[in-house]
């Protein structure tokens, strides 16, 4: 039986051109998304053997898209296609539930490998970011901890997106009281009191693309 798969990646050319890797070694792609909520949808609809995630995508990055995917349909397994190795985004996305972080700058045929081994319930790390990991562990916790909760990472990646607050209510189904709560509550927890500082924040750490 073919593996089913759902490709995130808001570049089309880059899910056409894996979509034609992976049916090419008989894997069947279910569901393409342009971004992390609409993964999220499409994973919690079609069940898929492995989500491959794109980790700075637009509305909701890979990490972040990945932990919902873990809770909406906890029998998907997730990669990580990512060009960033800091050790931050590594444990974040362990964190998240995430079993494969792949290179993006790495052959075709290591997604393939990778995908293959997620769906049998093992683990797979690119080289560059096996070390990041190694590295994170050596560190014994000295990674400098997230101040945000999820939600507010979620509220600060909009934010960095110049969605208005009524924008983000809707998307994330809550009234816009709660977001100008949520608004605050990241600018007093990063001490940051302008937007500029929140989307370099937000760039920096990997959260919304340059």
């Amino acid at each position: 039986m073919s593996l089913r798969i759902l490709l995130a990646d808001d570049n089309p050319m880059v899910r056409e051109g894996l979509r034609a890797i992976l049916e090419r070694e008989g894997m069947k792609v279910v569901a393409e998304a342009s971004n992390g909520h609409q993964a999220i949808q499409l994973a919690d609809k079609f069940n898929p053997d492995v989500a491959v995630l794109d980790l700075s995508m637009p509305l909701l990055n890979g990490i972040e898209a990945a932990r919902e995917i873990a809770r909406l349909a906890p029998t998907t397994k997730t990669i990580m296609l990512t060009m960033h190795t800091e050790r931050p985004f590594i444990v974040e996305g362990l964190r998240a539930g995430t079993c494969g972080f792949v290179m993006k700058s790495n052959s075709a045929e290591e997604l393939v490998h990778a995908i293959r081994e997620t769906a049998q319930g093992r683990t797979y790390f690119s080289p560059e970011v096996a070390r990041a990991a190694v590295e994170a562990c050596r560190s014994n916790g000295e990674t400098t901890a997230d101040p945000l909760t999820h939600r507010e990472r979620q509220v600060l990646q909009l934010i960095a997106e110049s969605k208005t607050s009524k924008e983000i209510a809707a998307l994330l189904d809550i009234s816009v009281k709660t977001v100008e709560t949520y608004r605050s509550r990241i600018m007093e927890k990063l001490e940051i009191h302008e937007i500029a500082g929140v989307v370099r924040y937000a760039v920096r750490h990997g959260i919304v693309k340059p």
